[in-house]
């Protein structure tokens, strides 16, 4: 009777912090929509969503970000939960899930620069220098990118090991669009359609990783085995 309350107990956590996952991308996505559309001054063929977290309604972004982070990395331990036999994929996958969760958490407590005129009030043009708290950003959010890339390449593998084909070619194709799409931001700086380009893969990603936690959340038998 006790070892079946506690296998229930279980399976009820592990169901929890995979719904945790699959709310958090969807959740980003719609208030950095809704910041899009009321937000004076905002572009983002011009500025990333990061740089929303400046000026007096900065602190929804702020939020945004660790409320984002938080459930990322809480649906990082489901997936880790609900991985099934033992596999690099399936262990490396949700760790670095969770790396990106931690990233997003760290960005909402080092907030990027304001820059180009956004928020209303800041010169035109690039800063003269950058801030520490900006600095950090960059580093923290190169991180948590790297992370979520090596993520899908991960459960990419995983997926295929498993004969999962069109999970394990989705994954993939996400993580080469969005790797692609990062590196155009660098290769040409000041792109409008780079800029566009790179929001929408952010979105992409942050869906494909919530929809596994989904996946994870709806597949028979994944929280007995937590």
């Amino acid at each position: 009777m006790t070892e079946n309350l506690t296998t229930t107990a279980a399976g009820g956590a592990t169901r929890t912090l995979l719904m945790c996952g699959a709310v958090a991308g969807p959740l980003y996505i719609v208030v950095v929509l809704l910041q899009m559309l009321t937000r004076d001054g905002f572009d983002i063929s011009r500025y990333p969503a990061s740089m929303l977290s400046n000026g007096d309604q900065g602190w929804i972004q702020i939020a945004n970000f660790a409320v984002s982070g938080l459930l990322f990395m809480a649906g990082a331990v489901g997936l880790h939960r609900a991985r099934g036999p033992a596999g690099r994929g399936g262990t490396w996958g949700p760790r670095l899930v969770g790396v990106f969760g931690a990233g997003m958490v760290a960005a909402a407590f080092f907030s990027a620069d304001p820059a180009d005129g956004f928020p209303p009030g800041t010169p035109l043009g690039p800063p003269t220098s950058m801030s520490t708290h900006g600095m950090v950003h960059l580093l923290v959010s190169g991180v948590a990118f790297l992370a979520l890339i090596a993520a899908c390449f991960a459960f990419g593998r995983r997926f295929a090991a498993a004969g999962h084909r069109g999970w394990a070619a989705l994954s993939t194709l996400i993580g080469v669009l969005f790797l692609a799409a990062w590196i155009s931001i660098f290769t040409i700086q000041g792109s409008r359609v780079a800029n566009v380009a790179f929001a929408l893969a952010i979105a992409l990603v942050m869906a494909w990783t919530s929809l596994l936690a989904a996946y994870r959340l709806t597949r028979p038998g994944a929280a007995a085995r937590a």
